[in-house]
């Protein structure tokens, strides 16, 4: 099963919803905010695509951060520390293909996927 993770009101992730939807795709969504992330989950996403991607740098969450937050990243451990205490923090949306996972939404990627 296809899980998508994401928050709903994320304009990303609506579009890869939306994506998803029209090309048949069954998936389930696992909505962060509300659900969270388990640590381990988010251990396997910062090993499998690099905690470099997996962590947002450019989003609003990560702007709105104090310079003591943002400078206390440097390791993956202290990045997944961040994305667990701030999951808005996290690049959207994260999909587990079942065989791999993606960080963000691309249609060319995902369409070699399904």
């Amino acid at each position: 099963m296809i899980i998508l993770y994401g928050i709903p009101n994320c304009d990303t992730v609506k579009k890869a919803r939306t994506w998803l939807g029209d090309h048949g795709v069954d998936y389930q969504f696992h909505d962060f905010k509300k659900q969270g992330v388990p640590p381990e989950q988010l251990a396997r996403w910062a090993q499998a695509a690099g905690w470099e991607k997996v962590l947002n740098r450019q989003g609003t969450t990560w702007r709105k951060l104090d310079a003591a937050a943002q400078a206390g990243v440097h390791d993956s451990a202290s990045a997944q520390a961040l994305m667990l205490a701030n999951p808005s923090v996290i690049k959207r949306p994260v999909v587990d293909w079942g065989n791999g996972i993606t960080v963000g939404f691309n249609a060319e990627a995902w369409a070699a996927r399904v």
